[in-house]
């Protein structure tokens, strides 16, 4: 049986300042905007950035700059009045205030589109244009969340929301809510329903007069400030709602529709946090590059050659994954449950492990607390566990997988066409992303179909010997990991996979890894030549083998010149400062 995969519809044609070259220009534009990371002079570099958080205070004439770049826009749909249309673009545009401080990024921005992400899916006109009102105001948005199993501080405790003949009840407390002392707008996950099921939340919209109206009347406390282990900065502190009454109108969707809302729209968040995490790991990498070059003339000490060019190939494979993730919101909104929560573990594990090799580099400059050339490295290990929630954050993604893992190598594996070539091109005119159109039904898997044919595609490859033979070695070995993962994953229970042990999460951590090694594949075979590195096989041959190697399954060698190559090119982009993503940006420095 073969499944169809079309696109979600025609191609969107964006005008104005809402297409690919006009984000790129925004993009460009905040990196003049925020200046030299490096340069300790620098309001909005990383000591600046740093000496903030150190206080437990956001860096106010940063997010004044934010305001007046209007970055808020870019959290709303282009129909909404805003500039948000592919959710890569979205990634781009806010690379740049990643790449100097993750906190910085969080506290302002993107959790206001987590937030409003249930209101762009299933929220009715006035409602959609209040939100749009507070974001392109310079406001913010916080998402007050559900609790969930493994919970951690942000997904501990939860409100409930008693309906009445004019609405509902609103009560409970939440100690950690981001941004919850200084948002005009809240969009609550609460309780509608005392049993547990898939109806049993409902979402609501509080803007800025119901969280008035709330205040004054007593039935809204605000909780003091929590101090977090990874991410500070002053951003957290609870709430605590009293027996406030909403109107029916502030329901968003249906009741008892929380479950699926959420199911749905944190999609979006598990492929944009991965795309922003890179470009942190982008400047760390960087760091190290500087502490081991700056001020020398000898070549570079080979013991530095593995650890630098391999994490930079990680970056180059984190980031293939995770840009493929962005576009399929767009291009096929109804088949990304899955690789969204695989992307979602894969690239801020792969992040982690490389921040230890680059630990290494950096050597006792990693945690000098602050500083404007390294410090970097120190604020990334203390924020990414916030960032990708931890422990719970994990869970939530396996809890997607492995419930769909039978259904995959019974109906999809080995089945399914191959994507659209728009996937994977980076000069292809996708359609925007639309809240509306995400799925959450399982069962599809593009990416392995891709792996699939690229591996068809290299078969006469091997007869070329070198770096060739190598890529189509590695791509059959990561063909055998599927068929492998086919068996094991029919035989499990019908029903509740989770019924077979625990086991069975290790079985979803190894099918991750091979979409992440897919998503180098389809990266690679759709270069145009443009970027004669990217063309290249030799950053495709270096990333395959790591995530081999994480896997444990057979590798080759490293063909000869294989590691110089990629070395040489991460040599280049640090001295024309460029980013180690596959954009290659032009940085500030």
């Amino acid at each position: 049986m073969t499944t169809s995969l079309a696109p979600a519809g025609p191609p969107v044609t964006v005008a104005g300042q809402l297409g690919a070259p006009e984000a790129a220009a925004r993009a460009a534009r905040l990196e003049t905007l925020l200046g030299d990371p490096h340069d300790p002079a620098n309001p909005h570099g990383i000591a600046a950035l740093a000496e903030a958080d150190s206080r437990r205070t956001p860096p106010a004439a940063t997010e004044e700059l934010l305001a007046g770049a209007r970055l808020g826009a870019e959290f709303v749909p282009a129909g909404d009045g805003g500039r948000l249309t592919r959710a890569d673009l979205l990634a781009q545009v806010l690379r740049p205030v990643f790449r100097r401080d993750v906190a910085l990024g969080f506290g302002y921005g993107i959790t206001s589109l987590f937030a409003a992400a249930p209101v762009w899916a299933e929220g009715g006109p006035e409602q959609r244009a209040e939100l749009a009102a507070v974001l392109l105001g310079g406001g913010r948005a916080s998402i007050v969340h559900h609790e969930l199993a493994h919970a951690n501080g942000i997904l501990r405790d939860e409100f409930t929301a008693e309906p009445e003949p004019a609405g509902y009840r609103l009560g409970g407390s939440k100690d950690v809510i981001l941004n919850a002392a200084r948002s005009g707008a809240y969009v609550v996950y609460a309780r509608t329903a005392p049993a547990r099921g898939p109806r049993s939340h409902s979402v609501f919209l509080l803007g800025t007069d119901a969280i008035a109206d709330a205040r004054a009347a007593g039935r809204l406390t605000h909780l003091p400030r929590v101090p977090m282990n990874g991410m500070r900065g002053g951003l957290f502190s609870g709430l605590r709602f009293e027996d406030f009454p909403l109107p029916g109108n502030a329901l968003v969707g249906a009741e008892g529709q929380g479950v699926a809302l959420a199911l749905r729209t944190f999609q979006v968040n598990r492929c944009l946090i991965p795309s922003l995490a890179v470009a942190a790991a982008d400047t760390v990498l960087h760091s190290a590059v500087r502490a081991v070059t700056e001020g020398r003339t000898a070549p570079l000490a080979r013991r530095w050659h593995k650890p630098l060019a391999g994490v930079f190939a990680d970056l180059l494979a984190a980031d293939s994954m995770a840009t493929v993730s962005l576009r399929a919101l767009g291009l096929l909104p109804e088949h990304v449950n899955v690789l969204a929560a695989a992307v979602k573990y894969v690239v801020p594990d792969m992040i982690r492990e490389d921040l230890e090799e680059l630990a290494g580099v950096l050597g006792g400059h990693g945690y000098v607390r602050g500083d404007a050339q390294y410090g970097a490295l120190d604020k990334l290990v203390r924020d990414l566990p916030v960032a990708g929630l931890g422990h719970a954050g994990t869970a939530a993604c396996q809890a997607v997988i492995v419930p769909q893992l039978r259904t995959l190598a019974e109906r999809s594996w080995f089945r399914m066409p191959e994507p659209p070539p728009g996937l994977f091109g980076g000069g292809a005119q996708l359609p925007a992303l639309d809240y509306r159109q995400l799925g959450i039904a399982g069962g599809d898997d593009f990416l392995a179909a891709t792996l699939v044919g690229a591996a068809d595609r290299l078969g006469g490859a091997r007869s070329f010997g070198g770096q060739m033979a190598a890529l189509a070695e590695l791509a059959d070995g990561f063909v055998g990991e599927l068929r492998e993962l086919r068996t094991r994953c029919a035989a499990l229970p019908a029903g509740r996979a989770t019924q077979a042990g625990p086991g069975v999460a290790v079985l979803a951590d190894r099918y991750a890894l091979v979409l992440a090694a897919a998503s180098v594949l389809g990266i690679w075979e759709a270069q145009d030549g443009s970027d004669a590195f990217l063309a290249d096989p030799a950053w495709a041959v270096l990333a395959l083998t790591r995530i081999g190697s994480r896997l444990g399954i057979a590798v080759p060698d490293l063909p000869e010149g294989c590691l110089a190559q990629v070395l040489d090119e991460l040599i280049r982009r640090h001295l024309a400062g460029r980013s180690y993503d596959l954009d290659g940006t032009e940085l500030i420095r």
